[in-house]
């Protein structure tokens, strides 16, 4: 295969990667996106000649965890380096240039790439009192965000505070904090809400997009769908305690030490999409219920508000809506008693209750409207895939 100069893959070659960790890349890319075994050469033969788009990433009031997962990227050889051949020309934390300078570079970025560079927005922008509770370089956030992301192809918002609002925006919310969608219209917008973000889903998605020229589908939050597209309730490793009634009643306690539900100590996985389970952290070793910690919805809009107490249980989760008291209950009378009533329980609170849409009936957004990002000549298109294409507003 041909070196195209300044392409992906001829990066990864000066940089010592061989073909097998790159091989190897790719099938791990197709996995996370949910895509079959063949696209696996789909993605190397797009990645092996794609071209260096720029990006532009903004930090506003944040904790600068997204950017701290960005920099632990749980393959460096690969994933890092995919992240890095973008062209990160501005990001005020790791950037060698300050002051002016940096302010310089993101200018110089915007007049040279209008309307191709990619930008990720890490925090929330306040709007109250003219957005002065965040300024840069004497400009608020309100007024650079809104700058830089109109002359984009497209915004990924990296993390609940980008995505949602997050802690800034949790009541009272005397800054007014608002998230990306609040504030940036007319161009596509991507949210990647955690707290923070996983690199493995913010590489999917730039990977998704080298590969096709287009961004996945996503959900009624423009979210992801690989991403967010399931429960954590339906993917955790402790669901079958779930359904059996072990629950924790105490940390430490014997149901605890054995990897029982943690339901009871106010796991919100049940009311959460999220792949976490999945793709797990570092290095796909563990996850927060793996680790024992129940999950606190970060991923959820609002979850500093409608999550908490985050080690009380929620009385009316959707989707679930069976007392963990009745189902522990159930297990007294004999596990196989317990199975059958659950089923029946499960087909009443389908039609009283119906579930959050999996991700196979979720309908998708095209995020793409209203201008669809730039696609390298000779590349596939969404079409390629054999995925279906979201219906868009007024057709039936």
């Amino acid at each position: 295969m041909p070196r195209e100069p300044g392409s992906l893959m001829n990066a990864l070659l000066d940089r010592g990667v061989t073909r097998r960790d790159f091989l190897k890349f790719c099938s791990a890319m197709a996995a996370t996106l949910a895509l079959p075994p063949r696209y696996e050469i789909r993605i190397a033969q797009a990645l092996e000649t794609a071209a260096r788009p720029p990006l532009i990433w903004l930090e506003y009031q944040d904790c600068a965890g997204n950017t701290e997962s960005l920099l632990r990227a749980s393959k460096p050889t690969v994933a890092d380096l995919v992240l890095d051949v973008l062209s990160v020309d501005y990001h005020e934390t790791i950037m060698a240039a300050a002051g002016h300078q940096a302010e310089a570079a993101r200018e110089a970025t915007m007049k040279a790439h209008q309307g191709n560079y990619l930008v990720v927005v890490e925090g929330s922008i306040p709007v109250n009192d003219g957005g002065i509770y965040c300024c840069i370089a004497g400009r608020t956030a309100l007024d650079l965000v809104r700058e830089v992301c109109a002359g984009a192809s497209a915004v990924i918002a990296a993390g609940t505070c980008a995505t949602f609002g997050g802690l800034p925006a949790a009541s009272p919310n005397p800054t007014g904090a608002r998230s990306v969608s609040d504030v940036v219209k007319g161009v596509p917008i991507i949210n990647l809400p955690a707290c923070p973000m996983n690199v493995e889903n913010l590489t999917a998605v730039i990977t998704h997009y080298l590969t096709f020229g287009s961004w996945p589908a996503t959900d009624q939050f423009k979210r992801p769908l690989f991403a967010y597209g399931s429960r954590i309730h339906d993917d955790c490793e402790r669901r079958a305690h779930f359904d059996a009634g072990q629950f924790v009643e105490e940390w430490s306690d014997d149901g605890h030490r054995k990897g029982w539900c943690l339901y009871k100590m106010g796991c919100k996985g049940p009311q959460t999409f999220h792949n976490c389970p999945i793709v797990r952290w570092n290095e796909q070793t563990s996850w927060p219920i793996g680790a024992g910690h129940g999950c606190v919805g970060c991923s959820e809009p609002g979850f500093w508000d409608t999550m908490t107490p985050f080690y009380e249980r929620l009385p009316d989760v959707p989707g679930v809506g069976i007392p963990v008291q009745t189902v522990g209950v159930g297990v007294v009378a004999g596990v196989s008693a317990m199975f059958a009533a659950h089923g029946v329980l499960s087909a009443i609170r389908a039609k009283a209750q119906p579930l959050h849409r999996p991700q196979a009936e979720v309908e998708a957004v095209d995020i793409s409207e209203p201008q669809e990002p730039p696609r390298p000549t000779g590349q596939p298109t969404v079409a390629d895939t054999g995925a279906e294409a979201p219906e868009k507003e007024g057709e039936s």
